[in-house]
């Protein structure tokens, strides 16, 4: 399984005649992704890459049915693509642009959120980013800059903020056997659509997750925030990193939103946060497959040893439930059945001994019977005799 990608996403392209367009498409295409859509305004009607092109949004998803796009349009116009891309009711709407002005992005973030509804966190549309790398499905589907054949299949989640960091990490847990379920890259802006904690609640939900890679970075809250969610709802084994252990304060470092301000949104706090809520934070990038190897291992011997418990204690109970059966049923049988002899013998012998006692008072009176009619005959001839003399 995986998150918001699959092989079910039929992606479209908005941007698709620009040079970034054009060479991620051409990625895209190559690794399996389903891009069945492009859009240019103006430019409707040709090819790139074997894939159509269409004027507008609205267009492309009425004729291919697309249910996700990922935008490779310059930093002025590309808030107005998400938007296009909400009203013609995409589901998944992923922004590659970097340089988009934060009032811009809260306009397109808040229209998002509105069609999708505040208390529907694993809905429908979502938007990621922007300024991120995209996101990867391991064998299934890459929407974004992210290259594929660093990735493999496997039970990891990744969420960074950082595209390059991603790839760095990406690397070594493949390296390390540790493939991926999703690999996401959220963006580094001070606004983005899809969070830290989105991403963990879209990976605690998903079945094939088994543990979860995070990786932050200085500036602002995002991490602190994480790491209470994780420690409140997330069950699955997750393992931090806080990119810019080093930065001087007051300089902003890659991202827009990197920057430590007011003595707040240090590397040192995130990582304190991510260690109250027992999530082991790796030093350095190189740490991370082992510490998510170790937490596996104790994941798969808890369930094994749970497992086992489970049927062994069903085990015994059938025993002893079968047990109890067979030495319930033998003993109630012959109860019946001695009952059952000593009853019936006690009438035979009953009946037995009612019938012997009968006959033998029948006997004497047939005999008493017999002599008197005797005694009766003789007389009567005796008398008959003496007349006759």
């Amino acid at each position: 399984m995986s998150i918001l990608i699959d092989r079910n996403t039929r992606l479209l392209v908005q941007g698709i005649t620009g040079r970034d367009g054009a060479f991620h498409t051409q990625q895209m295409v190559a690794y399996g992704t389903n891009v069945v859509a492009g859009v240019t305004p103006g430019k409707g009607g040709g090819e790139v890459h074997g894939v159509p092109v269409f004027d507008s949004v609205a267009e492309a998803v009425e004729a291919t049915k697309a249910n996700a796009s990922v935008i490779y349009v310059p930093a002025p116009f590309a808030a107005d693509a998400i938007h296009e891309a909400a009203d013609a009711g995409v589901g998944l709407i992923v922004c590659i642009t970097e340089g988009l002005p934060v009032r811009d992005t809260l306009a397109a973030y808040h229209k998002v959120l509105g069609l999708r509804g505040e208390k529907n966190p694993l809905g429908r549309p979502r938007l990621v980013g922007p300024n991120c790398p995209g996101l990867i499905s391991p064998g299934q589907s890459k929407v974004g800059i992210l290259p594929g054949h660093i990735c493999a299949p496997g039970p990891v989640g990744v969420v960074s903020k950082s595209g390059t960091l991603t790839y760095e990490v990406v690397k070594q847990l493949t390296d390390h056997g540790l493939g991926q379920t999703t690999c996401l890259g959220i963006g580094g802006d001070p606004v983005i659509g899809t969070d830290f904690i989105d991403a963990l609640t879209l990976f605690e939900a998903d079945g094939r997750t088994e543990a979860i890679v995070l990786m932050g970075e200085i500036g602002g809250n995002a991490e602190e925030q994480a790491a209470q969610f994780i420690r409140r709802h997330v069950m699955k084994p997750v393992v931090a990193f806080v990119a810019g252990q080093t930065a001087p304060p007051g300089k902003r470092m890659g991202h827009a939103g990197a920057i430590i301000s007011g003595g707040t949104g240090t590397a040192a706090e995130k990582m304190a946060a991510f260690e109250a809520a027992g999530v082991p934070v790796a030093r350095i990038p190189s740490e991370i497959p082992g510490l998510v190897d170790e937490l596996l291992k104790r994941r798969r011997a808890r369930r094994a040893n749970g497992l086992a418990k489970a049927a062994s204690k069903s085990s015994s109970k059938g025993a002893a439930k079968s047990s109890a059966r067979a030495n319930s049923k033998p003993a109630a049988r012959s109860v019946r059945s001695t009952s059952a002899r000593s009853s019936g013998g006690n009438r035979g012998r009953v009946v037995a001994r009612n019938g012997s006692s009968k006959r033998a008072a029948a006997k004497p009176a047939a005999r008493a019977g017999a002599r008197s009619a005797s005694r009766a005959r003789l007389a009567a001839a005796a008398s008959r005799g003496g007349r006759k003399k």
